[in-house]
């Protein structure tokens, strides 16, 4: 009698671990899911911002279509993207939209256009905000990673179907460092 009563402990005890882990699977699972979901909220802005301050630029920069149809070709359709396809739309559509920016100091008009400040301010907010939510998703990942990958829970986590979750690089241009070069001018300015 006292082995069965062992062998029932055991098998309780199992079954309650087998349940709290799958359900501490689940939880961070679902953690992932909504931090990908608050990024993609501040994805959506930026994608709504960007045919604005590609139109502005359109009106000053005409020879310059071949970045502003960049940016148009990653914008996309946004909300039919899968995650991996928002991801790969959004480093290239960073790249694209810093020369949009960066075309402005070509373009003096442009440069002191109320509506290309206004939509730029706009456009440095909601990057700040991405910026912030990748952190938080890179960190619901790693959480998560961490209990699918590591003993005991990996065996649950392979048997009910848990898979590793990709984290949000940055891409190529964003690891260059970069370049500051003072010319004489700026040092005259800054005497």
């Amino acid at each position: 009698m006292i082995t069965i009563l062992i062998i029932v402990a055991i098998i309780i005890v199992l079954a309650m671990f087998v349940i709290l882990t799958y359900n501490s699977l689940v939880e961070s699972r679902n953690m992932v899911k909504e931090a990908f979901a608050t990024m993609d909220v501040y994805l959506k802005k930026r994608w709504d911002l960007v045919p604005n301050l590609v139109e502005t630029v359109k009106g000053y920069s005409k020879h310059e279509s071949e970045t502003l149809e960049k940016v148009i070709e990653a914008r996309g359709n946004y909300t039919q993207m899968s995650r991996q396809e928002k991801v790969d739309s959004d480093n290239i559509i960073k790249g694209e939209v810093s020369k949009l920016i960066a075309l402005s100091e070509s373009y003096p008009d442009l440069k002191a256009n109320q509506n290309f400040i206004d939509l730029s301010r706009q456009l440095v907010k909601v990057e700040d905000d991405i910026e912030n939510s990748r952190k938080y998703y890179n960190g619901t990942v790693k959480n998560y990673n961490l209990k699918v990958l590591t003993i005991p829970t990996n065996i649950i986590a392979s048997m009910f179907g848990f898979k590793e979750e990709k984290m949000f690089e940055a891409v190529d241009a964003e690891r260059e460092n970069v370049k500051v070069s003072f010319t004489e001018d700026n040092n005259d300015e800054n005497q």
